[in-house]
C-alpha cells in the first residue's frame, strides 16, 4: 500500500491536494524551421546527435578530457596560445558579463564603442558594476574608425575599451587593426565581442593583441545555445590577478571559472556543474570547424553574403549599412522600403517557406530586415530559398521596384567560385 501524503511530509508540514500538470501524456512537439536570422541559427546534425550521449559527472576524468579537448578547439578558433580559455555557463551575454565584471573595477574608465544594441548594454553593465562610462556612439550602421578610438583613449586613459566586433543590430563589422598597438600606449585593456563573427570572419585574438573576448555558441558555431566561449590574453589575466577589489559576481568570477577548467594546473576546483550535454554539442561543432578549416569558413560565408546582396539588389532592396567596408558578412541588415510591412513579409516566410526572416533590434528597429548566414546554414540552397521569400513577400505588397545599387557597394561573387563544401 502506497504511503499517504501526510507520511511522505515532514512533521507539521502540511499536505494539501496535488494540483495535476499539463504535461501529462504530451510529447515534445517542435517544427521544423529554417533559423536565418541574427541566430539562434540551426544546429549541425552532429551537434545535436553529440548532445544525446549519456551524461558524465562533471568532475568525472572523462568529462575534464572533453573539456579540454575544448579548450584546444577553442585556441583554434581564437587563434591563441593563451592557457586561459574556457566556456562560461550561459549565452553570449554572459560572456559579456564575464568580461566587464573581471576587467573593469569600480571607479575605472571604461570607453565603449557603440554602434548598436550591444554597445549600449556594455554600458548599462558596466555601470552597475562601478565603471565610469565614456559612451563612444556613432550612428547606427557605421563602426569607429582608428582615428576615432585614439581620441577617445587619448582623451580619457581608461583602463578598459570595449569594441563589438560583429554588430548584430545593425549589421556593422568593426575593424581592430591596429587597436591594440592604441590601447597598449594607454596600459587599456582590449575587450572584443566576438558573439556573431566568430568563424564567419578573420580574428586572430594573440596577432590583434586582443587581451579579453567573449562569442557566442549559437551562431556561426552552429551549437545550440548555452555558453560562451571566453578567452583571456597574458595582459587580460594579469589584470584580472592584480585586481584590488573582488569580483563583483561570484558566479562570474574567472579566478575560480578558470580553475574548474584546469587552466592553474592539474588539481581542478569545483565552481559550478558544468553543463555536459551542452559542452558535449560545442565540442562536437569545434571539432567540425576544425576539419573544414578557418579559411574555408571566411571564404564561404564571404561568398554567401555576397550571393545574398547580389540578389537583394536584383529585387531592388538596399543596404543598412551604407559603406561596404563596414558590412559584417554573417548578419545582413536589408533597409524596409517605404510602404512595405517589415513584419507582414517575415511572416509570410515562416508560414508559408518555413524561413526565419528577423527585423530590427535596438536603433534598427523597424528600419530593416535582418539575415542570418552562419554555420551550418551558410548554405547555398538556403540562401536562395531566402531570396524566394523576399521575391514572394515583396510581390504580396506590391513592390516590384528594379533599382540596381552601384556595383562598387554591392561586389557580385565570381560565377562557379563557391567552395565545393557548400552543400546544395
Amino acid at each position: 500500500m502506497a504511503p499517504s501524503l501526510q507520511e511522505l511530509a515532514r512533521p507539521d508540514e502540511s499536505t494539501p491536494q496535488i494540483t495535476q500538470s499539463a504535461l501529462e501524456n504530451t510529447p515534445i512537439k517542435v517544427p521544423q524551421r529554417y533559423l536565418m536570422g541574427p541566430g539562434p541559427g540551426n544546429a549541425h546534425p552532429r551537434v545535436l546527435a553529440a548532445q544525446s550521449l549519456p551524461l558524465l559527472g562533471h568532475m568525472h576524468p572523462a568529462f575534464f578530457a572533453i573539456m579540454d579537448e575544448i579548450q584546444d578547439g577553442l585556441r583554434y578558433m581564437f587563434q591563441t596560445k593563451s592557457k586561459y580559455v574556457c566556456l562560461i555557463s550561459g549565452t553570449g551575454h554572459s560572456g559579456m558579463e564575464a568580461a566587464i565584471a573581471n576587467m573593469l573595477e569600480p571607479g575605472e574608465t571604461i570607453v565603449v564603442g557603440n554602434n548598436g544594441i550591444w554597445g549600449q548594454r556594455v554600458c548599462e553593465i558596466a555601470e552597475r558594476y562601478g565603471g565610469k562610462v565614456i559612451n563612444a556612439e556613432v550612428p547606427a550602421g557605421a563602426a569607429l574608425s582608428l582615428r576615432k578610438i585614439e581620441d577617445e583613449l587619448e582623451r580619457n586613459k581608461p583602463a578598459v575599451l570595449f569594441l563589438c566586433q560583429g554588430e548584430s543590430s545593425t549589421g556593422a563589422h568593426q575593424a581592430l587593426g591596429g587597436v591594440a598597438e592604441a590601447c597598449r600606449k594607454h596600459d587599456t585593456i582590449l575587450v572584443v565581442d566576438t558573439v556573431c563573427s566568430l568563424g564567419a570572419v578573420p580574428f586572430y585574438g594573440d596577432a590583434w593583441g586582443v587581451d579579453c573576448m567573449y562569442s557566442g555558441s549559437q551562431k556561426v558555431l552552429g551549437a545550440p545555445p548555452g555558453a560562451a566561449p571566453f578567452m583571456l590574453g597574458e595582459r587580460g589575466f594579469k589584470k584580472l590577478k592584480n585586481r584590488k577589489t573582488k569580483v563583483a559576481s561570484w558566479y562570474f568570477d574567472l579566478n575560480m571559472i578558470l580553475d574548474y577548467w584546469g587552466c592553474f594546473g592539474p588539481k581542478r576546483f569545483y565552481h559550478h556543474t558544468g553543463m555536459v550535454s551542452n559542452w558535449y554539442g560545442i565540442r562536437e561543432a569545434l571539432g567540425i570547424a576544425s576539419e573544414e578549416g578557418l579559411e574555408s569558413m571566411w571564404e564561404r560565408h564571404r561568398r554567401l553574403h555576397l550571393r545574398l546582396w547580389e540578389g537583394l539588389n536584383e529585387l531592388g532592396l538596399e543596404p543598412f549599412v551604407e559603406k561596404e567596408q563596414y558590412r559584417l558578412v554573417s548578419v545582413n541588415t536589408i533597409k524596409v522600403p517605404e510602404g512595405v510591412d517589415c513584419l507582414v513579409l517575415c511572416k509570410n516566410a515562416m508560414d508559408k517557406y518555413s524561413v526565419e526572416i528577423a527585423g530590427g533590434l535596438g536603433p534598427s528597429a523597424g528600419k530593416v530586415w535582418r539575415v542570418g548566414i552562419m554555420g551550418y546554414n551558410a548554405q547555398l540552397t538556403n540562401v536562395e530559398l531566402v531570396l524566394t521569400a523576399f521575391k514572394d513577400g515583396l510581390a504580396q505588397q506590391g513592390f516590384t521596384k528594379r533599382h540596381q545599387v552601384a556595383s562598387k557597394d554591392v561586389p557580385s561573387p565570381y560565377e562557379g567560385a563557391f567552395p565545393e563544401n557548400i552543400k546544395s
